[in-house]
Parts: structure tokens; C-alpha cells; sequence
């Protein structure tokens, strides 16, 4: 039997030398197949999702809405998930039409990611940084058994499948939702080949959402930051003393050093301009809201108490006519028209005004912590910029400055337009309420209008008909004033008190005879620098309105005492000559107070009192120290002589006089005129009233 060389002897095939083949092939399907898995998760989870979303702005709050539940706050709980699901509804179209261009599905997938990434985190931060609210709000309606029924009874008619037995089901799922997608993202990340062209795009979506979570997370950070920052804290006297303690003093008083080295140029301030004018636009938007409010406040007073007077309701005791036809009109205006424009103005322009103006407050109170952070962050950087180290506590102080600064330069400007427009439309509101007033107005007018006797006449005969009415009218009214001037009483002179006399010639020496006026009526004051006055007292006037401009106050002088008083109780004196020379007497000024009585007046002599010629001094009435070479010192009593009752300009607040040898300057109202022997002949007028004629 022939044997077979081994040269001949057919090879032994070895089954397990392909072995890595296959499993790389194996592991490529089962990598293919769990990349597929993880699209097909991205994408039915989104579809439940978005679903979920709807159930809850769809059924859940609207079903809420409808039970009109006052105690339940719809917009804290579901904030703004109606941008979200405009966002994901979009979001998902876009998934969903990337199933059916598999072989660029992933990089489709990775741009719609980057297309979708700001608006994400736009409507998603917002969302995530009042779910804590909203949590919150949840928690205090299980406190309350009737509002926590009718959740309930809601949740089980609209979403029975789920079980939920509150909205806290619903309310944290966008919360998971944008943390799930960097996890979703990395899953297919996991199952793709670096060396697939999709690789790099599905790294950036995978990086952007990642850098989504971390933005939302600051920005919670930040507006947890300004919340606390926000709220105006109302503290009594007491509590404010309690919370002094070593720590707060010696915070404040760095930065009051600090800002005291601002003012002094000592050390720069921090600029940031974009800042300064957002905040610029922010208080010229608040002093508006604030001075329009107050208006709106003065407006709604005054028309109550226009409410109330009702003259129509008076007996006229006339049975037809004008009058009665007013009477009508007017109390259809008091009891329908007026009264509802009342209601209106206050609820669409005065309560929209307040919310606007309690809104305005968080922001202001923000600002106004900024520039306290704003001094410790400077504080600390100096520090820093010497040694070279800060402490934990003091990164905490410069990290919270930060954040209200980015978040207030972030918000601002949006914060200001929207509230512009809210002012504008309430502008408008009160333009057009303003508009349907007159408007209600002028429809009952008419009614009546059409039943005067001249209501057919053309306009220009009739505005001719009323000119001519008051030309006679005037006319009557003329001659009437002729005759009563005609029968007037004239003055008499009354003898004054020594001290009077001493007063009124004071005042005449000091401010001159064209200042006098004379008290009507007796004056209280009851303001600060007010003056009390009796009737008949005689002052000088020095300036015709007080210091904020006011022109109904008046500055006089009412010989010692300084002061405002009221101008509608001021009547003018001046001068008149008497027949002999040298004698003068003081007068009311006639033109300046008519009276409304006609008499027949006897012949007889006005009484006259002489002024026997006087010898005066002038001298120092206060003491007064020289601040400079032109000036002069002097003491009360010593006598001097006015060289100049003015200055070199000509203003008669300096005099320039000469007090032993020594020439200059002194306040005008520093000086008096005394005389150097008894005062007479000055006299106080008085009126004589005669026997009415008959």
C-alpha cells in the first residue's frame, strides 16, 4: 500500500484564523444597530414628549382656566411653555424628516441641533429659572383641600392614562428634557465611528447642548442672585438696629471711603458704558411712570370731589328754560357718564399704572446693589492686585457683582421696551377714554342743544348774537363801575402808635414807599418760614415768590421778622401828598380793592396829620466780620455814613459806607435808619363809613 508523502498531504484548513473578521463585522452590526436604536429613541422620546407638552397647555390649563379658580396662579405654574412647545414642535418636524435621508441622517440630526440651539436655551433658561416658583406654588395648593381637589379632578378628566396626582408630573419634564439631550446625543456619539463623516458634527451637537445646560444653570445662579438682591425688605427702625453688627459696619464704611474717593478723583471708576446707558434710559422711563402716576392720583381726586357737588339737584325755582335744560343735562352726566368714566380711568389706566410702577421697583432695587457690589468688587480687585490672593468669601462678593451686572446689561434693554410699551398703551388707553368722554358728552348735549331757541340759527349769526350779548353786558358792567367809583368813601387817616410809626418809617427808610403793602386779613402761618400776621399790619415786600419759584408766596419783611405770606392777602400802600408841603400820609393804593356799595357822601374835609422834620442816623443793626479787603466790619449800633447805596454793578444788596475812616462794603440789610428825636405825624388810614342816604 503506497504512503503518501507529506509533501503531498493536503493542508489542514484552520477554522478559527478568520475569527477577527467576524467579530469585527459582528460588532460593526451590533454598533449600526444601537446607533439606530439611539435615533430612534432621540426621536419617539421628542414625539412623547411634544405630546405631553400639549396635553398640558391644551387640556390641563385650559381646563384650569375655565374653573376660574382665583387662588391659582396659571402663569407662575406653566411660565412660558407655550414658547417650548412652539420650539419643540419644530424640533421634532425637523427629526422626523431626517428618517427618511438615512445615509445623511446623523449629520442632519448634528445641524438641526446648532439651527435649534439659542432658541433652546432662550425659552428653556426662563422655564428652568421659575421652576422653583412654580414648585413652590404646587406645594402651598396641596395646602389648601379645595384648590387640591379641583387639581386633581382636572388631572383625572383630561389625563386619566398617566396617573398624575399633581402637576409636578408635567411641570419638571422640559426640566428633564434639555438635560436628556446631551445624554441622548452622546449615546449615538458612542455607537459612531470616528471615522464616519458624522463623527465631528454629532461631537459639536453633543458640545452645544452641554453648553446650553451650563447657561441655563448660570443663569438660575444669576437670577436667584437678583431675587435675593430685588426684594425691598420694609424693616422698622428696631429690626435695622438688630442687624448692625462689626461685620456690616465696617463693610459700609469701605464703601462709603470708596465712594468718597470717586467723588474726590482719587481713584477711577469703573466704567461700562453700555451699562450707564441702559440704566439712563431705565430712570428716564421711571420718573415718567412715577410723575404720571401722581398726576392720575391728583386727576381721580379732584373728579371725586367734582362728583360730589351737585348744583343741578338745587331748586332753581324756574319751571322751563335754559337753566332747567342744563339742570337736566348735567345730572345725566353725574349719574351715568362721569361715574363710568371714573371706573374706567381707574381700571384701565390707574391700576395698569400701578402694576407698571411695583414692577419698576425690582429693577431699581437691582441697580442700586450693583453700585454697592460695584464698590467691593473694586475693593477686592485693588486688594487682589497687591496681594495676589483673595479669600472664598471675597470671590463670592466679586462673582455675585458679575452676575447682576451680566444679567442686568442682558435684560435691561429688553426690560425697557417692554416697558415702554406698556406705558404707550396706557397712554392710549387714557387718550381714548378721554376721546369716548367727550364724545358721550357732546351726544347728550346735542339732545338738549336741539331744544334752545337759537339751536337752528347758522353758526356765524349766532356767534354774532353772542358777541353783541357781551358788548352790552360789558358795556352795563363799565357804567356800573363808573357810578359805584363815584360814591365810593374815601379814607380817612387813623393816628398810629409811636411804635408803629417807628416800625412803618423803618421799613419805608429800608426798602422805599413803593414796597408797602398792608395785611387784609389775619395770617397763620403754618409752613416753615411762614409768617403770622394780623389785619391792617403793614410790611415791605422783597421778593415776589418763594425759592422754589412759587408766585403765590411772597418774601416781606414785616419790620424785623422775615418771612413768606400768602400774595392774595396783600394790598399796596404808597404815599400820597398833602396840600401843605412837607406832609405826607400813608393811603391804600384805591385802584387795588373796589367795594360793592353805593353811597352818597357828605362834603366834608379829609383829616390830615403833619410830619414834624426829623434828624436820622444810620447805623449797624447786626454785627458783621469783613471777608475781604472790599468789606467792612461793624458792630450793632455803630453809627456810619452810606457813601453808595449800591455796588459798582449797581445792585442795592451792598452799600459801600465808611465807619471810622475805613471805607467799604456791608450788606444793605445790615444796615437801619434810626432818628435822633420823637417820631409823629405818620398815620394809619382808615375807612369812615356815612349815613346810607335815602
Amino acid at each position: 500500500m503506497a504512503s503518501s508523502s507529506p509533501d503531498e498531504s493536503p493542508a489542514k484548513e484552520t477554522p478559527g484564523a478568520e475569527c477577527p473578521i467576524y467579530e469585527e463585522v459582528i460588532c460593526l452590526d451590533r454598533a449600526e444597530q444601537n446607533q439606530r436604536l439611539a435615533v430612534e429613541e432621540l426621536i419617539k422620546t421628542e414625539a412623547s414628549y411634544v405630546h405631553t407638552i400639549e396635553l398640558c397647555v391644551c387640556d390641563i390649563r385650559v381646563h384650569l382656566r375655565q374653573k376660574q379658580l382665583p387662588d391659582i396662579d396659571l402663569e407662575g405654574l406653566f411660565s412660558n411653555i407655550d414658547d417650548i412647545l412652539c420650539v419643540s414642535k419644530r424640533f421634532l418636524k425637523g427629526l422626523e424628516a431626517t428618517v427618511s435621508q438615512e445615509p445623511e441622517q446623523l449629520l442632519l440630526i448634528s445641524a438641526l441641533f446648532q439651527e435649534f440651539k439659542e432658541e433652546m436655551e432662550s425659552v428653556y433658561k426662563v422655564y428652568c429659572a421659575s421652576y422653583e416658583q412654580a414648585l413652590l406654588l404646587v406645594e402651598s395648593y396641596k395646602k389648601d383641600p379645595r384648590l387640591q381637589q379641583e387639581i386633581v379632578e382636572t388631572l383625572n378628566m383630561t389625563v386619566p392614562h398617566t396617573g398624575a396626582s399633581d402637576l409636578s408630573f408635567f411641570l419638571v419634564m422640559p426640566v428633564q428634557r434639555v438635560t436628556k439631550y446631551p445624554l441622548l446625543l452622546q449615546k449615538i456619539l458612542e455607537n459612531t465611528s470616528a471615522k464616519d463623516n458624522a463623527y465631528c458634527a454629532l461631537q459639536s451637537a453633543a458640545s452645544a447642548m452641554l453648553e446650553i445646560n451650563a447657561n441655563i444653570n448660570e443663569y438660575k445662579r444669576r437670577k436667584e442672585v437678583a431675587t435675593k438682591y430685588s426684594k425691598a425688605e420694609h424693616l422698622t427702625l428696631r429690626e435695622r438696629l438688630g442687624r448692625l453688627n462689626k461685620h456690616s459696619i465696617a463693610k459700609k464704611t469701605t464703601r462709603l471711603s470708596r465712594l468718597f474717593m470717586h467723588e474726590a478723583g482719587i481713584v477711577p471708576k469703573t466704567e461700562d458704558k453700555e451699562f450707564d446707558h441702559l440704566e439712563e434710559k431705565f430712570q428716564f422711563l421711571a420718573s415718567g411712570v412715577t410723575e404720571l402716576k401722581e398726576n392720575v392720583t391728583s386727576y381721580l381726586n379732584n373728579l371725586q370731589v367734582f362728583l360730589l357737588s351737585k348744583p343741578q339737584e338745587c331748586e332753581l325755582e324756574m319751571e322751563e328754560g335754559a337753566a332747567q335744560q342744563y339742570r337736566r343735562l348735567a345730572g345725566t352726566l353725574h349719574r351715568t357718564i362721569f361715574p363710568e368714566f371714573r371706573r374706567r380711568l381707574d381700571r384701565l389706566v390707574y391700576q395698569p399704572l400701578c402694576s407698571l410702577s411695583e414692577t419698576l421697583k425690582g429693577p431699581q432695587q437691582l441697580i442700586r446693589k450693583r453700585l454697592d457690589k460695584l464698590l467691593d468688587y473694586e475693593e477686592i480687585e485693588e486688594k487682589k492686585s497687591e496681594t495676589g490672593n483673595m479669600t472664598y468669601d471675597e470671590e463670592a462678593t466679586m462673582n455675585t457683582y458679575l452676575a447682576i451686572n451680566i444679567l442686568l446689561v442682558s435684560e435691561l434693554s429688553t426690560f425697557n421696551q417692554v416697558a415702554m410699551q406698556w406705558l404707550g398703551q396706557i397712554l392710549r388707553s387714557l387718550v381714548a377714554l378721554q376721546r369716548d368722554l367727550a364724545k358721550q358728552v357732546l351726544q347728550e348735549a346735542e339732545i338738549e342743544l336741539a331744544q334752545l331757541p337759537h339751536s337752528h340759527v347758522p353758526l356765524p349769526t349766532f356767534w354774532k348774537m353772542v358777541k353783541d350779548t357781551l358788548s352790552q353786558s360789558g358795556a352795563q358792567i363799565n357804567s356800573f363801575c363808573q357810578k359805584f367809583e363815584t360814591v365810593m368813601p374815601s379814607p380817612v387817616v387813623q393816628p398810629l402808635s409811636p411804635a408803629e410809626e417807628r416800625r412803618v418809617l423803618s421799613l419805608v427808610n429800608k426798602h422805599g414807599s413803593d414796597k408797602l403793602y398792608q395785611v387784609t386779613s389775619n395770617i397763620s402761618g403754618s409752613r416753615d418760614l411762614d409768617l403770622t400776621l394780623q389785619r391792617g399790619q403793614i410790611v415791605a415786600l422783597l421778593h415776589e415768590m418763594d425759592t422754589k419759584g412759587n408766585t403765590n408766596r411772597w418774601l416781606v419783611d414785616a419790620g424785623g421778622h422775615r418771612g413768606y405770606v400768602p400774595a392774595g392777602k396783600l394790598q399796596p400802600y404808597h404815599l400820597v401828598q398833602c396840600q401843605k408841603p412837607r406832609m405826607q400820609m400813608l393811603a391804600p393804593d384805591v385802584g387795588a380793592e373796589r367795594r360793592r356799595h353805593s353811597y352818597t357822601l357828605p362834603e366834608t374835609p379829609r383829616p390830615q396829620v403833619l410830619i414834624t422834620p426829623l434828624a436820622f442816623q444810620v447805623v449797624a443793626g447786626y454785627a458783621f466780620t469783613a471777608r475781604s479787603p472790599q468789606e467792612v466790619s461793624l458792630q450793632a449800633g455803630q453809627p456810619l455814613t452810606v457813601l453808595e447805596p449800591h455796588d459798582k454793578k449797581g445792585s442795592k444788596e451792598w452799600s459801600l459806607v465808611e465807619v471810622n475812616g475805613q471805607r467799604g462794603y456791608v450788606p444793605s440789610s445790615y444796615l437801619m435808619m434810626v432818628p435822633t428825636q420823637a417820631l409823629g405825624g405818620w398815620s394809619l388810614p382808615a375807612w369812615s363809613l356815612p349815613t346810607q342816604q335815602t
